[in-house]
């Protein structure tokens, strides 16, 4: 090794040193800069990293459970679509004749009380009076509601097209509900006692209870041509037309006595 290459190695290792000591009083220049007292603070500053690593490890678990869920949600919405269309198709094609009319919903609450009322109405009439209110009764009552019989398709559809018309079974069995609503609110002028009716239907009331207790009609209900004031069954072209074909089809049976035409419910054999 000759002088020159002797002393290039002396001259790094000088600058190795010389390194070294620069780095050791940086780091005692550190150490002077930073002391005893902080370690609390970075202790503290330590904790609160921990904890948010908690707190951020606890969200990512939700989520997760989050994610998972998401497909059985969309399971269930769209399992509740389909029952909401299901449901929507069954309220369409639900035949509006189903649809109970305020005019029955009435008579239906106040039918309840028929045979209890004709008993309280003894002590006016008369105990063989009341007796013979509540013997004309129709057979059907026992705290129910007149009888629907409602008509189907094929029934309606079995008839001459001269007969139908133009006819429909909606049209037909809401009249059906009409003639219901008569037959109670007849049933129940028969039982009601005077006191408690207006005066300009007292005199009706006598003339029902007249033709229920006819052999024709006693037990069966029934109402008069003059009943049929709507809202689905009149006195008109289309309501005689309703008539016939529940006549024929053995809904109803007519009667006259003395002035009235009488319209029998009957049920279909």
């Amino acid at each position: 090794m000759d002088s020159k290459e002797a002393g290039s190695l002396l001259d790094n290792l000088i600058a190795a040193f010389n390194g070294r000591i620069a780095e050791l009083q940086d780091l005692v220049i550190a150490r002077n800069m930073y002391p005893a007292s902080c370690l609390p603070d970075l202790s503290a500053v330590d904790a609160s990293l921990k904890a948010m690593e908690l707190q951020v490890q606890a969200i990512k678990n939700q989520l997760r459970e989050e994610a998972e869920a998401i497909p059985k949600a969309k399971k269930l919405i769209e399992a509740s679509l389909k029952q909401q269309k299901r449901l929507e198709s069954m309220s369409l094609h639900v035949p509006s004749y189903y649809q109970i009319l305020p005019e029955r919903v009435s008579a239906l609450n106040l039918n309840t009380s028929l045979c209890s009322e004709a008993k309280k109405s003894g002590a006016e009439l008369g105990s063989r009076e009341a007796e013979n209110a509540i013997s004309i009764l129709p057979k059907e009552k026992k705290g129910s509601s007149a009888p629907l019989w409602y008509i189907t398709t094929d029934e309606l559809n079995s008839l001459s097209s001269y007969m139908r018309g133009r006819l429909t079974v909606d049209k037909v069995n809401a009249a059906v509900n009409d003639m219901a609503t008569y037959a109670e609110a007849n049933a129940q002028l028969i039982v009601v006692p005077k006191k408690k009716l207006a005066e300009n239907l007292w005199e009706k009331a006598l003339e029902l209870r007249d033709i229920a207790a006819t052999d024709a009609v006693k037990g069966k209900y029934f109402f008069l041509e003059t009943d049929m004031r709507g809202p689905s069954l009149k006195l008109d072209n289309t309501g005689k037309a309703i008539l016939t074909v529940l006549r024929h089809l053995g809904r109803i049976s007519e009667t006259r006595i003395g002035h009235q035409r009488v319209i029998l419910l009957l049920k279909p054999s």
